[in-house]
């Protein structure tokens, strides 16, 4: 299950909306790569499409699509938007990690 602030779901839809002129099911799709320096990162995008094994969770009314290999690293996952002096971001609160990179960009799993 993942979990989206409301500040992230509105920024969620904000971003839809510039993109889905061309498309009107674009669906939100979170994942992790192998990147960084703690060997995964998170990945964020938007799809029109759902792939064979892609889970898909309802928050609040917006789709996040999640691949069924990166599912175990985000399951849990609460995702927050905030804006400060440096910009606006997202901010990842995921039970799963054990080790965050002083950048926040990387990860590895607890355990």
């Amino acid at each position: 299950m993942i979990h989206l602030s409301p500040t992230a779901a509105s920024e969620i839809l904000r971003l839809r909306s510039k993109r889905r002129r061309n498309n009107q099911d674009l669906m939100f799709r979170l994942g992790v790569q192998s990147q960084g320096c703690l060997g995964l990162s998170y990945v964020m995008g938007f799809d029109g499409e759902t792939r064979t094994g892609d889970q898909v969770c309802d928050c609040d009314g917006i789709p996040v699509v999640i691949d069924s290999e990166s599912f175990p690293y985000l399951n849990g996952l609460f995702l927050d938007y905030s804006e400060d002096l440096m910009g606006g971001g997202f901010r990842f609160r995921n039970p799963n990690v054990g080790q965050s990179c002083s950048c926040g960009l990387s990860f590895s799993i607890a355990g």
